[in-house]
């Protein structure tokens, strides 16, 4: 007896939380769904452009960088000031605030980040409404309110949000890295153009002593003072140096568009480049100290980290997702008899044949691959830097050994000059000592051009102090350790 009234006890309350339920969302059907629509994000509509907005002379001049949002220490030290021409490191701050592909980039980061406040939000409840009018008379409507909610999507919850905030770390990290590819691309053309400038003119020297000798040499040949060979070397050398200025006009031409297009300018501009490159020796100890962390200062190695991190949460959702799928409600209906009940429903998937298996094969396949890209990944970032540390002592020798010949065929072009000027020299050794000068003129700066560039690369190889922005990003390591 006392069990029954203690049953009944229950029921009542449970009748009376449905019929509260349903009376609520009877009165909040409305109401709800203005507040619905009065929260919903509107349609603005975006057209697309019809002309080019690569920044004219004019916008270049008005551009102003804040050095503090830079993504290396030299570049945030740096300060920015067109007017005065662009020395290399102003080149690269302007190369990461407005190269097309950084500015793509960005706006994936930002997807990724609207992903990551998706996977954040709580499933919204799932609301029925039903209602039955009888064909015959005496008999009152009937309706049915249900009110749902999925319970797998909140329990799988917390693994998709941990997924997708571990996919922006390593998109951030991925921009960082493409940021750094960018300023030693800009570095590396700044370099380029600098020695275009410098062996232009040399070259233009050159052209101009091989044209005067082969013209010397045509002349004598039609007086018969020479013979044709004499006259057929020179149109050689002549044609040699011609077609050697001509690639360097080109070179030149190909270095300004390429410059132009990484840091986002209209064809039309010519910078004015100053200054000479940053570029510093690397010692066997700062690479040695470097290679011993580089997976942790490298933003490309800490981004397939954070890559990593976020499949092994995608692993485990699809695990948990193994489970049946479950949602459970309250309802609260009413028949043509005006005969009141309330319930709860309860709907579950019976994993029978599918039991996510094939996403739990996919994820588990995925994550092995992200595992040996991180691991080919570095392997191949020692490889680079042991190949760049080697070319680097190759172009060193090389150069000074160049720089030691270079006084030598220097004071041979002078000694030369002064005895052809007295007619102690023909114009053919003239000519040749002279363009021997020039041509290891040339050699030099090359060398020097080469050896800053893979400075450079070699920097950006063994990586460089990683922003305090990314520094709470080392817990993935520690995750992955555990």
């Amino acid at each position: 007896m006392h069990a029954r009234r203690h049953e009944g006890s229950i029921l009542s309350v449970f009748h009376a939380v449905t019929s509260a339920l349903a009376r609520a969302a009877r009165r909040l059907i409305a109401p709800g769904f203005t507040l619905a629509l009065a929260a919903c994000t509107w349609y603005h509509g975006e057209p697309l452009g019809r002309q080019q907005t690569l920044m004219s002379p004019e916008a270049l001049g008005r551009v102003r960088i804040d050095p503090s949002t830079m993504p290396l220490p030299a570049l945030a030290a740096h300060r920015f000031d067109p007017s005065d021409g662009l020395d290399i490191e102003e080149v690269a701050m302007l190369a990461v605030a407005d190269n097309p592909d950084l500015k793509l980039a960005r706006d994936d980061l930002g997807i990724a980040r609207a992903q990551a406040f998706s996977a954040g939000l709580l499933p919204d409840p799932q609301l029925s409404v039903a209602s039955d009018y009888p064909g015959a008379a005496g008999y009152s409507r009937a309706f049915t309110y249900g009110l749902s909610m999925d319970v797998m999507a909140i329990i799988t919850r917390g693994a998709n949000k941990r997924s997708e905030q571990a996919n922006v770390t390593k998109i951030d990290l991925g921009l960082l890295w493409q940021e750094w590819q960018v300023v030693a691309q800009a570095k590396q053309l700044f370099l380029k153009a600098r020695l275009s400038d410098e062996i232009l003119p040399l070259l233009r020297k050159q052209l101009d002593i091989a044209k005067a000798r082969y013209e010397s040499a045509a002349a004598a040949e039609r007086s018969r003072a020479v013979t044709e060979d004499i006259s057929t070397a020179s149109l050689i050398a002549y044609t040699d140096a011609r077609k050697q200025y001509g690639d360097a006009e080109r070179e030149a031409e190909q270095t300004h568009h390429d410059l132009n297009a990484l840091l986002g300018l209209a064809p039309d501009i010519r910078l004015r480049l100053t200054g000479d490159d940053d570029s510093v020796p690397v010692s066997d100890t700062q690479i040695d100290t470097a290679l011993a962390d580089l997976s942790k200062r490298r933003p490309d190695l800490l981004a397939l980290q954070a890559g990593y991190e976020a499949q092994e949460q995608k692993y485990r959702a699809a695990i948990l997702n193994q489970f049946p799928s479950l949602s459970v409600g309250f309802v609260r209906a009413r028949d043509t008899s005006e005969i009141y009940t309330s319930g709860f429903q309860i709907n579950l998937s019976l994993p029978i044949f599918n039991r996510n298996r094939g996403n739990v094969a996919i994820e588990q396949a995925t994550r092995q691959r992200l595992h040996d890209e991180y691991q080919i990944r570095l392997n191949q970032a020692y490889a680079d830097a042991a190949h760049l540390r080697a070319d680097t002592a190759i172009l060193t020798q090389a150069l000074e050994r160049a720089d030691a010949a270079l006084p030598g065929a220097e004071r041979a072009a002078d000694d030369a000059e002064r005895a052809y000027d007295a007619r102690d020299l023909v114009l053919g050794a003239y000519s040749d000592a002279l363009s021997a000068a020039l041509t290891k003129r040339i050699e030099v700066a090359r060398l020097r051009e080469s050896l800053a560039e893979q400075r450079i690369a070699l920097q950006t190889v063994l990586g460089s102090a990683i922003p305090d922005t990314f520094s709470n990003h080392e817990h993935i390591i520690d995750t992955h350790a555990k």
